[in-house]
């Protein structure tokens, strides 16, 4: 007669389950770590977070600002041209401009630069949308590039929003510099550099600008804008003397025609 076998005690499996459960909590709770893991973690996570949200805005500033404030620029010199073409020669002159409005387009074509004139030197109005500014308030109020004598004063952006002055620092003397206008083209050369100084220096923008060499009224042009790159510490100036001036009736000046 065959014996029958105990049969196995079922409280071992439950042991052995609630050992296995216990193991694998154990196995997560190292995977986390204690509290101080945690907060590392979330740390780095903060820190990579900031690292990213930086390299957009840097991205934004270097070179998105530049996309926009180009085609804003392009946008404002295409409707001046338009302007111009269907207002008519016989139109009377017009020496009066209202805060951001576009009167003219300067040319600097050793930098391949040809960028709208606006009056004002506002940030928002003016500079960030790529155009350069024409000093013409209070104190700061210069010449127009019509003026029988004076100083046509413009600031720029040297970096971001269009920097349509980057790389003035290279121009040299006898460069030549346009103006365009509705009646004239205005063409100065570049006759010297001032490298560095203070933004409080408002004498560069004087009649017969202090510092440019000048020591007798004419008619000049002065380029402002930051120095070192990507500051704002300090102001570069340019200073040019008009050599000549032409109606539009006569075509562009050589400097335009290569």
């Amino acid at each position: 007669m065959t014996a029958l076998a105990p049969s196995a005690p079922t409280g071992g499996r439950a042991a052995r389950r609630r050992a296995a459960q216990e193991a694998a909590k154990r196995a997560r709770r190292r995977r986390r770590g204690g509290p101080v893991v945690v907060l590392s973690r979330l740390v780095g996570e903060l820190f990579i977070t900031v690292g990213l949200v930086m390299l957009l805005f840097v991205a934004y500033q270097l070179w998105y600002t530049n996309v926009l404030a180009e085609r804003q620029a392009s946008g404002a010199a295409g409707s001046l041209r338009q302007d111009w073409e269907t207002g008519g020669a016989d139109a009377p002159p017009v020496t009066a401009f209202e805060p951001g409005q576009g009167f003219a387009i300067l040319h600097i074509p050793k930098l391949d630069v040809k960028v709208p004139v606006a009056e004002g030197i506002s940030k928002p109005k003016v500079l960030d949308r790529g155009m350069v500014g024409h000093y013409a308030e209070g104190a700061l109020k210069t010449a127009m590039p019509g003026d029988r004598t004076g100083n046509f004063a413009v600031a720029g952006h040297r970096n971001t929003h269009g920097e349509p002055f980057r790389f003035i620092n290279r121009l040299t003397p006898g460069d030549p510099i346009v103006v365009e206008t509705r009646d004239a083209y205005y063409t100065y050369e570049m006759t010297g550099i001032l490298p560095q100084t203070s933004p409080t220096n408002v004498a560069v923008l004087k009649p017969v600008p202090e510092g440019s060499g000048f020591t007798s009224p004419g008619r000049y042009l002065t380029l402002t804008t930051c120095t070192p790159e990507f500051t704002s510490t300090y102001r570069m100036i340019v200073w040019g003397r008009m050599v000549d001036e032409r109606p539009r009736s006569q075509g562009a000046p050589p400097a335009l025609r290569g």
